[in-house]
């Protein structure tokens, strides 16, 4: 069972830390997608999941690292962009395979649309 990630804990203290979120998701979908059925369909969906998760925490890291409000906000707005695109490949994984597989799909596709809701939220404050 895939869990989810939204805290991580240093010294006993919940920290927010969305680097280190977006990490764990990326890790957390490829582990699922290597337990699903081999079909040409799960391999080009999987295929483009990981790379889009991939590109939102990477995204992240280089907002963090911007030389500019206008790189940041952009940055941000690629995370988004990449978070809904993620969002809509699990959902599509979910919808077309065994119900075994339905639960840890579930958790992977809420976690995306919480990811992009979180970086629109970013965008906004950031104008």
């Amino acid at each position: 069972m895939i869990q989810n990630s939204k805290l991580v804990r240093r010294d006993s203290k919940p920290v927010y830390d969305l680097e280190e979120r977006t990490f764990q998701f990326a890790k957390n979908v490829r582990v699922f997608v290597k337990k699903l059925p081999i079909t040409t369909a799960n391999i080009e969906d999987g295929k483009q999941v990981i790379r889009s998760l991939a590109s939102t925490g990477a995204n992240y890291i280089e907002a963090n690292e911007s030389f500019s409000k206008k790189d940041f906000i952009f940055r941000i707005k690629i995370c988004r962009k990449e978070s809904k695109e993620s969002a809509f490949f699990l959902r599509l994984i979910k919808e077309t395979n065994p119900v075994e597989f339905e639960d840890d799909a579930t958790i992977l596709f809420n976690e995306a649309n919480e990811l992009k809701k979180i970086f629109s939220s970013i965008a906004e404050k950031s104008k």
